[in-house]
């Protein structure tokens, strides 16, 4: 029946697939980098450290591409998308998982760190989509993962400007699947909870189910093999939060404070 069928294209075999992770230094888009490469696929690696990418690159192989790149910079995304078609021919499957975190306060909020923030986390997967659906539409062919956060689920306290950054991110994943899924491009959303990085190194809160990344990338590899739309983890947290999204308001905002603890 269609109401069972996978949203996506499931990705199960790995072997000469043409992945390019942006954000693959450190944390998730590291670990998903060495597991896909593990399995067979071509990998090109793109962040702004080349020597962190190094490190990563030398944990995938040799098949492994190294691609530095800034991804506020649309012209670096277009240079990069070029030199892998070049190389490879085509892209198979792009990961856009670069970002940012600050634990802002509605009294700590500054021009600059509200642009950082949306720039590299809103602004710069725009621009990887930008750079990449003009080839998959071409080809009818292709799949876009974009990694949010279930910070976008609802409002949270610290977190005034990356949560809206990440719900941002829900709503254009959804409004890229209407548009590309009846082209035969997969759009894949990722919605890690607490993943063990070193962007939440900066907490200094109890971070509930954390996981590794190592665990993180597993559960994302499992939700491409379904073709879920949504790949949220751990699902003992993430479904909590998932569910909080109905209540009402006030319940809503009561629980969040007696959760958090934050005044």
């Amino acid at each position: 029946m269609v109401f069972f069928k996978p949203l996506n294209k499931p990705l199960r075999d790995w072997r000469g697939q043409r992945v390019w992770i942006v954000g693959a230094s450190t944390g998730i888009g590291a670990a998903l980098a060495r597991q896909v490469a593990a399995q067979g696929a071509l990998v090109a690696l793109s962040a702004r450290s080349r020597e962190r990418l190094g490190e990563t690159a030398a944990a995938c192989g040799e098949a492994a591409l190294i691609e530095p790149m800034d991804v506020t910079r649309a012209a670096d995304y277009a240079r990069v998308r070029d030199s892998l078609v070049a190389r490879w021919g085509e892209i198979d499957l792009v990961v856009l998982n670069a970002g940012t975190y600050g634990a802002e306060r509605a009294w700590e909020l500054t021009d600059a760190g509200i642009r950082t923030t949306l720039e590299t986390n809103l602004v710069g997967v725009m621009n990887g989509v930008g750079a990449v659906t003009p080839l998959f539409c071409e080809r009818g062919a292709g799949a876009i993962a974009i990694v949010g956060s279930v910070a976008g689920y609802g409002g949270l306290p610290r977190s005034a400007v990356y949560g809206p950054s990440k719900a941002a991110l829900i709503n254009f994943a959804e409004s890229l699947y209407l548009d590309l899924g009846p082209r035969g491009i997969s759009v894949f959303l990722v919605s890690p909870g607490f993943v063990a990085t070193p962007l939440t190194e900066r907490n200094k809160f109890r971070m509930p189910a954390l996981i590794s990344a190592e665990q993180a990338a597993a559960a994302i590899v499992a939700g491409f093999a379904r073709g879920k739309f949504e790949i949220h983890f751990p699902k003992r947290f993430t479904c909590v939060l998932r569910a909080m999204r109905w209540l009402p308001r006030r319940t809503y905002f009561a629980l969040v404070r007696r959760l958090t603890g934050a005044q």
